[in-house]
């Protein structure tokens, strides 16, 4: 909406205020939608129209373009988020991992090339800044590379080794849940289903 306020100068104001109640509440549903602003976040007409002060870019639209790689991890997996650490921790330097906790409610498909939850939550999933998305151990080789240590993985590049280290994730992804001591992923993803049925009905209760 700053872009308003730079041409309040230039425009009609009456062209500026039908610009305003016709695209600016679009602007701010989309923005709602992206996770940039909380749901509550209202369009101000009085306040934009007669300010002159730009706003600072929201931190997510600066670095939308920063990242190489945009990691897909289950918060809610204990032994995984020993790795997600370390890499974050390793981040701190690169700056090149974007990530993405999907066991979060508001973990959004349409924000990550239209992976649902009970895909991804299957085996890993990586998004690559050109919006490829990479699975299983290559997404791991290419999270690794991303943070300086593609040595790691870097003979996965080559077969046999690539179809074995790609079978023996396998297994672990599929029995990564009851090795966790967690239920097993039907009734996870049932029980999320669930959550957002609820959480739905009571907003239409609030809004009636």
């Amino acid at each position: 909406m700053a872009s308003m306020a730079r041409i309040g100068s230039i425009l009609p104001r009456r062209t500026l205020l039908r610009h305003s109640i016709f695209s600016g509440s679009s602007q701010i549903s989309s923005l709602k939608e992206r996770g940039f602003l909380p749901n509550n976040a209202r369009l101000d007409f009085k306040c934009k129209l007669h300010s002159s002060v730009k706003e600072p870019i929201p931190t997510e639209l600066k670095e939308k373009h920063s990242w190489k790689v945009k990691m897909l991890y289950d918060g809610d997996c204990p032994l995984c988020m020993r790795e997600v650490n370390m890499l974050k921790e390793r981040n701190k330097t690169f700056e090149a991992i974007k990530f993405v906790d999907i066991s979060s409610k508001d973990y959004s498909p349409q924000e990550n090339q239209g992976l649902e939850y009970n895909l991804v939550m299957g085996r890993i999933h990586a998004i690559m800044s050109d919006g490829t998305v990479v699975t299983d151990v290559e997404a791991f080789r290419k999270l690794y590379e991303a943070v300086g240590l593609g040595w790691v993985y870097a003979i996965t590049k080559y077969e046999p080794v690539a179809s074995i280290a790609n079978a023996i994730y396998g297994v672990w992804a599929k029995y990564r849940m009851q090795i966790t001591g967690r239920p097993p992923l039907e009734v996870v993803i049932e029980n999320r289903r669930k959550l957002a049925v609820n959480s739905l009905n009571l907003s239409l209760l609030i809004s009636d």
